[in-house]
Formats: structure tokens, sequence, C-alpha cells
């Protein structure tokens, strides 16, 4: 069940937009998830300040779970996030976050997981 909130401060297009979509469900197979329940929110043009500016392209990316994972874990998904933020938009890995949330009680379809 994972849920994965990508913010960038520069555009993106549709074509962009479905390869980073693709890229960020295979990445969830590093914790142990499918992109089966994957859902993603990506929002471009964002303003996002950075150490106190907005001078260069910056990225967040916020992922939230079902259950837990390890840090190993964790440090490898970052790790393929900021290759994305870099390869797909130029985006380099020292202007982006990532925040990783641990969810307890998740629902779906009228029930909860």
């Amino acid at each position: 069940m994972p849920f994965i909130d990508a913010r960038f401060s520069t555009p993106v297009d549709k074509a962009k937009e479905e390869v980073i979509k693709s890229r960020l469900g295979k990445t969830m197979s590093l914790i142990g998830k499918s992109e089966a329940y994957l859902m993603v929110q990506i929002e471009s043009d964002c303003t996002l300040y950075f150490k106190g500016n907005n001078d260069e392209d910056s990225a967040f990316f916020e992922v939230k779970l079902l259950g837990k994972s390890t840090k190993e874990n964790y440090e490898a998904v970052t790790k393929a996030l900021c290759e994305i933020a870099q390869e797909e938009l130029g985006i380099s890995g020292n202007r982006v976050y990532v925040k990783f949330e641990e969810v307890e009680y998740w629902g779906f379809d009228s029930f909860m997981f």
C-alpha cells in the first residue's frame, strides 16, 4: 500500500510524468512492495525553497507505506529517488529530500488492511 507524493520545482510534461511514474513503481520493489497497489501523485512547478533559496531546482518525495521496512531499504529507495530526479529532470541529489512514513492502518475498498 505505498503512496508516493513527488514534488518538483521544475515543469514535468505528460511524457516525462509517465516515465517518472514507471520508475517510481519499480523503486517500490526495493522495500518489498509492488506497483499493483502503488498510488503516485506528481506535482510540478512547485515553489520549493531549499537552503534559503529557490535559484536551483529541487525535489521532495514523501513515501508512505503500510508496515515497516529497514534503514538499508530506505537508503536504497532514497538513492533510487535521487537518481530519478537527476536523470529525468536534472535535479541534483543535494537538492532532494525524501521522507518516509510507516503507517499502521490503511484502508482500501471499504476495508482495512
